[in-house]
């Protein structure tokens, strides 16, 4: 199993910025993605950002130039940097993994709010 622990969720003004992180434990080893999805009230869950093994990186185009996907293997732990960020942004951002041992796992939320 993998269990993800998120931070970094909060209430920011429009243009703002935040910085979200997961920290990841358990059988890390066979992690081939990392990635951020978004669901706002009403709404489907929605990729925000994905970061793959090999490196590559893959955005939604409604944050494509705002916000940065990383990664510290070092503290096996993934980044979402969130600049610019707008009121449409609010949401309960979830941070996501697929092994190829353990399948997808899921944190348990970390609200993000954006005030006009």
């Amino acid at each position: 199993q993998v269990q993800l622990v998120e931070s970094g969720g909060g209430l920011v003004q429009a243009g703002g910025s935040l910085r979200l992180s997961c920290a990841a434990s358990g059988s890390i080893f066979a992690i081939n993605t990392m990635a951020w999805y978004r669901q706002a009230p009403g709404k489907q869950r929605e990729l925000v950002a994905a970061l793959f093994r090999g490196g590559n990186t893959n955005y939604a185009d409604s944050v494509r130039g705002r916000f940065t996907i990383s990664r510290d293997n070092d503290k096996n732990t993934v980044y979402l940097q969130m600049n610019g960020l707008k009121p449409e942004d609010t949401a309960v951002y979830y941070c996501n993994t697929e092994s190829a041992l353990t399948g997808r796992s899921w944190g348990q939320g970390t609200q993000v709010t954006v005030s006009s």
